[in-house]
């Protein structure tokens, strides 16, 4: 066992393991240059059906011309797209957060306010400076 180990080190050197995990790492950022040009081909609401279907051929037939072609010709509207749909998603989170926190209106204070007065939690003076306060925002 041990000398299989000693021969697998010895016929695979550290310069091999470099190459072999630099081919690797260009191997997965191939993956993402493509699936990243693809989904912002199918994304892109400027693009008619037969120019989404034209340039996903073109990809997929020669991936490496099609991609550095789109890459070229698209390039820069790739970034303003993608800048785009992340101004979009946050004014929709923004949206939602101020929606699902809810503010309370004026006139459901004012009735809380009426409701501690006729309660005795509060007196008429407070109630009439929390009133006023309350108006006055």
């Amino acid at each position: 066992m041990q000398d299989s180990m000693l021969y697998l080190a010895y016929d695979y050197p550290l310069l091999n393991m470099f190459w072999t995990m630099m081919l690797i790492f260009l191997w997965v950022l191939w993956f993402m240059l493509l699936f990243r040009v693809i989904g912002d081909i199918f994304r892109d609401d400027d693009l008619s059906g037969w120019g989404k279907a034209g340039w996903t051929v073109f990809v997929i037939l020669l991936p490496f011309l099609g991609v550095f072609v789109y890459l070229i010709a698209r390039g820069r509207g790739m970034g303003e797209r993608e800048l785009r749909r992340a101004q979009d998603q946050e004014q929709a989170f923004r949206s939602y957060v101020r929606e699902s926190a809810g503010t309370t209106s004026h006139v459901e204070e004012l009735s809380k306010l009426a409701e501690l007065k006729d309660r005795g939690d509060i007196t008429a003076a407070e109630y009439e400076t929390a009133k006023a306060k309350l108006l006055s925002a």
